[in-house]
């Protein structure tokens, strides 16, 4: 059965190491990782993130193809009227903030930038309702700008995989950002979020069936017994995932 080989203490160069290894394995287990919100430009998916807050992903693209219909530019936004606005946004949770940061957005955009998302993290985060992480999603996707998305599940897998210890996501952002290379950062959070929502979940990770598990100092905070661990492992990839997990258990060094 694989389990960590972890040895502590561990050096700042071994952690290096490790957490680029971990990153060549994560590539193997989620080649096709990506944002997972519809959108067709910047706009969308800044409005898309901001909707994304206290909710899912699921939740949020049932509700925008009817809301990029009606509000198509930055002004659509600043015009709104804000009870069809909270009307169309509702099911997401929170749609009164919500409404005001969408409606201030627009207006934002209008006055200051042209009606354009901006391209640079400086000017993102000077926008109503955008903060860091939503800014680096959107400089990641929209337009190919390397970023860290700092969500709750980035932030609980960097610490379970002992990358750092920091809770504030800002720092959590530097500390991984010293680590892992700037060209990986982008695809790193997709295959990240999408290994903390198939695989190493919040309550019960699927230890067992983790093909980062050699490589992982809480192997054995949740499921290690293969056959219980894969019935806990979600998502298309499951397959995919359970083989690789397979491979590890009998030895095989994926990277």
């Amino acid at each position: 059965m694989a389990r960590s080989t972890i040895k502590k203490p561990e050096t700042p160069l071994g952690r290096t190491r490790r957490a680029r290894r971990m990153v060549r394995v994560l590539d193997l287990g989620y080649p096709d990782a990506h944002c997972e919100l519809d959108f067709t430009t910047p706009l969308e998916l800044l409005v898309a993130v901001v909707l994304s807050a206290q909710t899912t992903d699921v939740r949020v693209n049932m509700v925008t193809p009817a809301l990029f219909r009606r509000y198509r530019k930055a002004a659509d936004y600043a015009s709104a009227d804000r009870a069809e606005l909270e009307e169309l946004i509702h099911s997401t949770g929170f749609y009164r903030n919500k409404a005001t940061s969408l409606i201030g957005l627009g207006s934002a955009l209008v006055e200051r930038f042209g009606g354009e998302v901006p391209g640079t993290l400086a000017e993102l985060v000077t926008l109503p309702g955008v903060g860091r992480k939503t800014a680096n999603v959107v400089l990641g996707d929209a337009f190919g700008v390397p970023g860290i998305t700092v969500d709750t599940h980035f932030g609980r897998l960097v610490r379970r995989w002992g990358w750092t210890e920091e809770e504030d996501p800002v720092k959590v952002e530097h500390a991984i950002g010293a680590l892992i290379e700037r060209k990986d950062w982008t695809l790193l959070s997709h295959r990240t979020i999408f290994h903390g929502r198939r695989v190493c979940h919040a309550r019960t990770p699927a230890c067992g069936a983790c093909l980062l598990a050699p490589q992982c100092p809480s192997y054995g905070l949740g499921q290690v017994d293969p056959a219980k661990a894969e019935k806990l492992v979600k998502g298309e990839e499951a397959p995919h995932l359970i083989a690789l997990a397979e491979r590890v258990r009998a030895g095989e060094k994926l990277a």
